[in-house]
């Protein structure tokens, strides 16, 4: 009874010098994390300021100094470069949108500047900005048409406009917005020196009480070793095993019927577990999905966590497969497309002979929409390229919008996708036969919402959806391929117009001097007769008065 007694008394020995040393800690942590807190709470307000007014402030000012330098630069555009449609549209955009947005930015921030001049200066800004504006929508209203950029005196106003008024009215805003930006500069150090020095603080009240903690911790920890000796060897010596990687298996020798006992039995089971796991685990890293893995039981924890693996890993691995098929489809589409984009009939032919291949499918037809002449004509979209089609079907192929599911994709701009075709649509041809295809994947060549032309695949096997979406993406770049062939040869056509223009003026020129050069020889030979027949007369008058 005795014995029992000072068996139980010890235990509560031991248990109360580790609730004493717990306690020590957990209000050691108590205190770090009240001191962390109210220095917290200081580095927050420092934090907030900073990331909702400082930074946002400093950066509009900044984004308020580059529209203004782009505005300059897209409005000299709209003057110099009358075909440059991208920079008319930034600039409409810039001042429809991208100004109001960011002036209503900087007015709700204004408020909470401290500094009164920055906001009058601002106030000025937004004033010489919008006067900027107005001169810059009267030089647009000047030049619209091609007629305007043609007239002399109208392209002569609005390059004095730019020379005149938006170079230097930009050149003073950007300076008044330069001094606002000096500012918040000195607002933007006075607010990271505030969070630097608060920083310090908490850093050194951290390292205080970090340094106590740690001796307390030691402290306790030494008396509980002192306390816990050669019941745990056991253990220790295999947890010691597993920490080097090693699974071996203890032999049980004492502790067999006591807790100490229960838990060796338990690691033994646990050892055995993990080898069964490291198999498992090696079979996965070595690519191998298919092994057969059973946990220890349902709670098994990282046995679950591994077959989660390995079907994470396995559908990984799939859409890597997928992912990097359509990667290396863009690129050598891209290829393609970069080698070919001088000639339109050679760029079709490379890209659906390749396209058709690299899908695995067994027919394919490019259709391009031709470019109408006549604005009142009705456009078609022929056939330029085709792959292991009807060569009857491929001459003079011309399909009008809206007609037949090529012509509904050029309508609708959405892409078909048949898997139950029609038996009289259309037949893929082989030396066996002719046989339907199981399915036909319409895309449209669409780039911003304008179509170029239309792609057709068709396949005995189905194609699926990631096969899909390549296609779509391949069909942008296409659009736009086609449509920068288009414009290289339309600004070609234009070019060698200008040039023939300037070599008959060149002529004419030449032909008006020439017979400038006449008319002065013949002028001066019509004054020299006069003169000549003005001394005979007047030789005629003096003969006659002699007589």
């Amino acid at each position: 009874m005795e014995k029992q007694k000072k068996k139980f008394q010890f235990r509560l020995t031991i248990g109360n010098k580790i609730l004493a040393g717990f306690l020590a800690l957990i209000i050691l942590f108590v205190i770090n994390a009240a001191i962390i807190f109210l220095t917290g709470n200081s580095i927050k307000q420092v934090v907030s300021n900073s990331s909702n007014i400082i930074n946002p402030s400093k950066d509009a000012i900044n984004e308020f100094i580059l529209i203004v330098t782009r505005g300059k630069m897209l409005i000299t555009n709209w003057v110099y470069l009358q075909t440059n449609q991208d920079d008319k549209q930034a600039l409409r955009d810039l001042q429809n949108f991208e100004y109001p947005a960011l002036k209503e930015k900087l007015t709700k921030l204004m408020p909470s500047w401290q500094s009164d001049s920055q906001r009058v200066l601002m106030d000025t800004a937004f004033a010489k900005f919008d006067a900027l504006l107005e001169t810059q929508k009267t030089i647009m209203g000047q030049l619209v048409t091609f007629e305007n950029y043609e007239d002399a005196l109208t392209k002569l106003l609005a390059e004095d406009a730019i020379e005149n008024q938006v170079i230097p009215m930009s050149a003073a805003l950007i300076a008044d917005l330069n001094k606002i930006a000096a500012i918040q500069a000195k607002v933007n150090a006075e607010s990271e020196a505030a969070l630097s020095t608060s920083a310090v603080n908490l850093r050194n009240i951290t390292l205080i009480l970090a340094t106590i903690t740690i001796v307390i911790g030691l402290v306790s920890a030494f008396f509980i070793i002192r306390t816990i000796t050669v019941p745990v060897n056991f253990l220790k010596n295999v947890v010691i095993k597993l920490g080097r990687g090693e699974l071996v298996e203890e032999k049980q020798s004492k502790f067999t019927s006591d807790e100490i006992g229960e838990m060796a039995l338990a690691m033994d089971n646990l050892v055995n577990g993990l080898k069964s796991t490291t198999i498992f685990a090696e079979n996965i890293g070595k690519g191998n999905y298919n092994t057969n893995y059973k946990p220890l039981s349902d709670q098994d924890v990282l046995g679950n966590a591994l077959i989660n693996m390995r079907n994470n890993l396995s559908q990984v691995a799939e859409e890597d497969k997928k992912r990097n098929w359509a990667t290396e489809g863009l690129a050598r589409f891209g290829e393609i497309l970069r080698t070919n984009n001088n000639d339109i009939q050679k760029l079709s032919d490379e890209i659906i002979a390749n396209l058709v291949k690299y899908m695995k499918a067994n027919q394919g037809a490019l259709y391009i929409i031709e470019d109408s002449i006549d604005e009142h004509e009705e456009s078609v979209m022929s056939m330029v390229a085709c792959y292991a089609w009807d060569k009857k079907k491929y001459l003079n192929h011309k399909i009008h919008k809206g007609e037949g599911l090529a012509g509904q994709v050029w309508q609708e701009g959405e892409s078909i996708y048949l898997t139950e075709v029609p038996g009289n649509y259309i037949k893929i041809t082989s030396g066996l036969g002719d046989a339907n295809p199981t399915s036909v994947m319409i895309v449209p060549l669409k780039v911003n919402d304008q179509i170029f032309g239309v792609v057709e695949i068709a396949s005995f096997t189905l194609f699926q959806k990631f096969e899909v979406e390549f296609v779509e993406k391949i069909a942008e770049s296409i659009a736009s391929t086609v449509s920068s062939v288009k414009i290289n040869a339309r600004t070609q056509r234009l070019l060698a117009e200008s040039q023939e223009m300037t070599e008959e003026m060149r002529a004419q020129e030449e032909e008006m001097r020439q017979n400038m050069e006449e008319l002065q020889a013949t002028q001066e030979e019509m004054q020299r007769k006069e003169r000549e027949l003005m001394r005979q007369i007047d030789d005629l008058k003096g003969q006659h008065a002699k007589h």
